[in-house]
């Protein structure tokens, strides 16, 4: 009951698909690269997705209600990660929030009842729209090792590369290491780099791929960058308009309560 696009076919080649039809190469058991759950390919229909780098390629399993079998292209120096990423697998349409717990070092190793809330919108910048993040929590993230008051989320961040937003009418700048996972048009992931400088790992994940607009995906893709905002808890909230963001994220400047970052767009 395994699927195996012609795309995905052509890059693995008929005998390595048809031993992964057949059964021969074809795992007893998955855990799903779209809804993180236990799958299995005599069971149901499962879908085989070939992550696909610049010099290597690796081949992961989804339940065919999730995703159909397809390539997804990702960088070479991410890759490993990616799929870790795709594995362990938000929901909501821009510009609707969805939360996931933070995980990793800097502000992701705060206390766990505090989770990630990720907007999705764009941002006009010099009469041109962005594809733009917006990050809050649902509760203080304090340093660890902290006796636990305030909240901490910002300077935690700056410390990773973020800055200060002064102005949203201005471009973010970049943050080296960092980029934003999209893949088969849904976001997965916001990537940061690896301890000791290894391979990224996920500061925010969804739960499930997060769907965005097309207009999102559209102008992710022409730029291949990501404006990701972030504040923290209570400063955004949920705007059901992009004009109500946008005049949220003002506010937010305004009251010095607002660091951001450009990252690279992995995947499409």
């Amino acid at each position: 009951m395994l699927d195996v696009s012609d795309d995905v076919r052509a890059e693995i080649g008929e005998e390595e698909a048809a031993r992964l039809i057949a059964g021969d190469s074809a795992p007893g058991s998955y855990d799903c690269t779209s809804c993180r759950a236990p799958g299995d390919p005599e069971q149901e229909r499962t879908s085989t997705v070939l992550f696909l780098g610049e010099e290597t390629a690796v081949l992961a399993f989804a339940h065919a209600t999730c995703i159909p079998s397809q390539v997804v292209p990702v960088s070479e120096e991410q890759l490993k990660d990616a799929v870790r990423t795709i594995t362990g697998g938000q929901t909501a349409d821009a510009p609707a929030p969805a939360d996931a717990p933070p995980a990793g070092p800097g502000p992701a190793s705060a206390p766990r009842q505090a989770v990630l809330g990720v907007t999705c919108g764009q941002v006009l910048i010099d009469d041109q729209l962005h594809p733009a993040l917006v990050v809050e929590p649902t509760a203080p993230i304090t340093r660890p090792g902290s006796d636990g008051l305030g909240d901490d989320f910002l300077p935690l961040l700056i410390e990773q590369g973020f800055m200060p937003v002064n102005d949203v009418a201005r471009a973010p700048a970049p943050v080296g290491g960092w980029s934003v996972l999209l893949a088969m048009g849904r976001l997965h992931a916001i990537l940061q780099p690896g301890p000791a400088g290894g391979q990224p790992t996920s500061w925010w994940q969804a739960h499930q791929p997060l769907p965005v607009t097309d207009d999102w995906r559209t102008a992710a893709n022409r730029s291949r960058t990501v404006h990701v905002y972030a504040a923290p808890v209570g400063t955004i909230g949920q705007q059901p308009r992009e004009d109500l963001l946008r005049d949220a994220l003002e506010k937010a400047a305004a009251g010095g309560l607002l660091v951001a970052a450009a990252m690279p767009l992995a995947g499409t």
